[in-house]
């Protein structure tokens, strides 16, 4: 198992010092779902929901949320990010909406907290704005699904990857 790189030898917790790692294209993309009633879901799908466009204000959200993740996780370093995007794809067979958070930068350390912060947030706001519709919504499956850059190396989530137990 690997070392925790946020407990120093006493156990407290620390923020990584990255001042000595090489500056490397980093990538990181990230999902999530949000399963409403079918209500709900056709009322986002025809842009008839009366706080107004449920995805396109969502898509700013989850932007807004990935640049804002290390006011949010206490250890995280500020990045500057060169992008951050929110795409949605929905699933009308299961009356799901999937967030999509793909985030870049250059720099010292990973961009995987900041693609997770951005999906989180998207789906917290659909939930924000559709809770008079359905507040039986569920928010789930959030995960990394790939990244690449840095000292550990890539990484891509295969279908049926699960967490060891």
């Amino acid at each position: 198992m690997d070392k925790f790189t946020h407990i120093d030898e006493k156990g407290n917790a620390i923020m990584v010092d990255v001042g000595e790692k090489a500056v490397t294209s980093r990538q990181a993309v990230a999902s999530g779902r949000i399963r409403m009633s079918r209500e709900c879901f056709d009322a986002v799908r025809s842009n008839d929901v009366k706080k107004g466009d449920v995805l396109g204000v969502a898509r700013i959200a989850g932007i807004m949320g990935a640049k804002r993740t290390s006011d949010l996780i206490p250890l995280c370093h500020r990045l500057n990010l060169t992008f951050a995007g929110i795409e949605f794809e929905l699933h009308p067979e299961t009356y799901e909406i999937e967030a999509v958070c793909t985030v870049r930068c250059d720099g010292k350390t990973g961009v995987e907290m900041e693609a997770l912060t951005g999906v989180n947030t998207a789906l917290l706001t659909i939930y924000d704005m559709c809770k008079a519709i359905d507040k039986r919504m569920e928010i789930g499956s959030i995960c990394l699904l790939r990244k690449t850059g840095g000292k550990s190396g890539d990484f891509c989530r295969t279908e049926g990857d699960e967490v060891e137990r």
